[in-house]
Parts: C-alpha cells; structure tokens; sequence
C-alpha cells in the first residue's frame, strides 16, 4: 500500500528564524532523509514551495486564489510517499523523517500528516 505524508510547519515560526538557524536546522535534516531513504520504502519525496494558488469551480468557472491558506498558521513544507504493508509500517517509515527527529522540530511547529493512498498511477 501507499501513503501519502505530508509534512507541516509553521510560517510564522520559520520565518522568525535567522538564516543562520535555519541553515542549521536543515544541516541536521539530512542525515534523518538518508536514514529514510536507507529504508528503501519512499517512491518520490519533494520539499515544497511556500507559493500557493488554490483552484476550484464557481459558477462553471475555474477561478485561482492567491496564497489563501486553509490552516494559515501551518503550510506544507514537504511531501513523500512510501510503500508500507500497513499503517503501522507507514507511521514506523514516516517517524525516520527529520519533520520529526530534528531537535528543533516541536519548537517550530513541524508535524507530518499520513494518509492512505487509494489509487496511484506514474505517467511516464
């Protein structure tokens, strides 16, 4: 099976870093991505933009909407997915991420969303 994960943090706290912190922080992330991919369980992982344009039909048009957050205070800052035989092994695979490892991670707000894949196809 797939899962989705989705990993969040908050804006308002990242932002409040200086650059040197944040370099650092994301310094400490890439031996926890190694680890993750060392399990041999993430398909495709991507860090995320902070733009965001919504799409969605009103009155039979499709209208954009700028940077309008659902949940302002958190954005997504990176996505993965993996193949686990269950949730269980999804939620084992996903806590190797640095959303949750890192030492600052509580502190800046981060947290990661699995949700089950119900249908996956790769164009290609």
């Amino acid at each position: 099976m797939k899962y989705l994960c989705l990993g969040y943090l908050n804006k308002e706290k990242m932002d409040a870093l200086p650059k040197e912190e944040v370099d650092n922080v994301m310094r400490e992330c890439q031996p926890h991505l190694q680890e993750l991919y060392k399990s041999g369980h993430v398909l495709v992982d991507a860090g995320i933009g902070q733009e965001v344009k919504r799409l969605q039909r009103v009155d039979g048009e499709i209208q954009v909407d700028e940077d309008h957050l659902i949940q302002p205070d958190k954005i997504i800052g990176s996505a993965f997915i993996l193949e686990a035989a269950n949730f269980e092994e999804a939620i084992r695979v996903a806590s190797l991420h640095p959303t949750v490892q890192v030492s600052l991670a509580e502190q800046l707000g981060w947290e990661i969303e699995i949700r089950a894949i119900d249908s996956f196809d790769m164009k290609g």
